[in-house]
């Protein structure tokens, strides 16, 4: 996926959980256009990864072993806390 089609990452970012669209959502509308471009690949690479593995990985209930997935899960736990809770 090109790294600059926000339409077609965006519409990867919508998942089957609402915990996953929670925190991908988000950080893809906020905090997407400041990453430099290697981030952005690690991003799309991390939306090609499953559901379950994503929810986990999020949720803190263990860790891609790829260590470019994992800086990218924490980013976007950190970029979010930062940003203060989700109105729901």
């Amino acid at each position: 996926m090109d790294i600059d089609n926000k339409a077609r990452i965006h519409w990867a970012c919508r998942r089957g959980m609402r915990e996953l669209d929670i925190s991908i959502m988000p950080f893809f509308e906020y905090e997407y256009d400041s990453l430099n471009d290697d981030d952005k690949r690690i991003f799309i690479r991390l939306l090609e990864c499953p559901d379950p593995d994503l929810f986990n990985w999020l949720m803190n209930h263990g860790r891609p072993e790829d260590d470019e997935l994992f800086h990218m899960v924490q980013l976007i736990q950190s970029r979010n806390q930062a940003r203060g809770p989700v109105e729901q």
